[in-house]
């Protein structure tokens, strides 16, 4: 023990080993990936370079009381100047490049306080950029927030970056999404993109299946095109401003126009950021007669054409257990 504690304290100095240099500057890029543990960070720290032996680093940070002093994203050391309290100094204080995943279905009121924390923003600045008029126009955004347009993603910022910047990079990260060819379909189906990815934002907060998409999309374009209100549970809790696994019978009763209970056609935007397999299901739906469909416990879903064959498919499911009410 004695030997370990003394080469874990003469490793305060320069590391005898110079990283491997990816820059072409005589510096090393290091991503330590969100959940890392210590042990983990040290082995990449060690695969690079940064340092030569990751079992006496890691007991160096223990002795110090360091061990849990981490933060995950990309950091950039100096080869040259590799030394252990300045390597735990920068695992501390943060990396040069900071990483956010954002996953299909969040919608502003989650990615909002997910970015703040990641950028080291307040949430206030936050809101305020994804509600910037100016910033909205310039991206071509045709709604009064940007709301389904922050593309479900994983991205890296800069320590220096904004949340306007963030804001940017992440709805061009949207227009690198949608494939031109697309446009060609959106005539066929009278559609704007705009309605697009407002019906692809509800299909993504009811599907659950991967094959069960574009069979969600018929049933609402079947009730579009016969001007039936979509009755789609998600607007709902949108509407009400919080997601629960079921929507009463009063919440029907919401006066908003993202209530697809009560208004006709699509509601005003998305309520959340669709997927790409959304979008296309939203583009492309299935060739199938269905205007109604329940949900199973399970997350698949009964579809129907009619409402006699539909509330035959409630009761077969309520007979089982209590579904989600469609």
């Amino acid at each position: 023990m004695a030997a370990l504690l003394g080469l874990a304290l003469a490793g305060c100095g320069p590391d005898s080993t110079r990283c491997g240099v990816e820059r072409g500057d005589g510096a090393q890029t290091v991503t330590i990936p969100s959940g890392s543990s210590f042990a983990a960070a040290a082995d990449s720290l060690a695969r690079t370079g940064v340092v030569k032996h990751a079992r006496f680093f890691r007991l160096y940070a223990k002795l110090r009381g360091r061990e849990r002093a981490l933060k995950a994203g990309v950091y950039l050391f100096d080869c040259d100047l590799a030394e252990w309290p300045e390597v735990l100094r920068r695992l501390e204080t943060g990396p040069i490049e900071r990483e956010i995943t954002i996953p299909e279905g969040f919608a502003l009121a989650e990615i909002v306080p997910l970015l703040a924390r990641t950028l080291g923003a307040r949430p206030d600045s936050v809101r305020a950029a994804v509600r910037d008029t100016a910033l909205l126009h310039a991206l071509n955004v045709p709604t009064p927030t940007l709301e389904g347009y922050l593309f479900p993603d994983t991205y890296r910022f800069t320590v220096l970056s904004s949340p306007r910047d963030a804001v940017r990079q992440m709805v061009r990260q949207f227009e690198s999404k949608w494939d031109p060819s697309w446009n060609a379909q959106l005539q066929k189906l009278a559609m704007t993109r705009h309605d697009i990815i407002t019906l692809a934002s509800i299909i993504e907060k009811e599907a659950r299946l991967a094959e069960e998409r574009p069979v969600i999309s018929a049933v609402y374009h079947n009730r579009l095109r016969d001007q039936m209100p979509l009755q789609a549970d998600p607007t709902v809790q949108y509407a009400r401003g919080e997601h629960t696994e079921r929507v009463l019978y009063k919440d029907l009763e919401i006066s908003s126009p993202y209530n697809t209970y009560r208004n006709k056609g699509l509601p005003p935007g998305p309520i959340a950021s669709p997927g790409r397999a959304s979008v296309e299901a939203a583009l492309f739906p299935a060739d199938v007669p269905y205007k109604f469909f329940v949900a199973h416990p399970d997350g698949h879903h009964e579809f129907r054409r009619t409402f006699k064959e539909h509330t035959d498919a409630i009761r077969q499911v309520r007979s089982r257990t209590q579904p989600r009410r469609k």
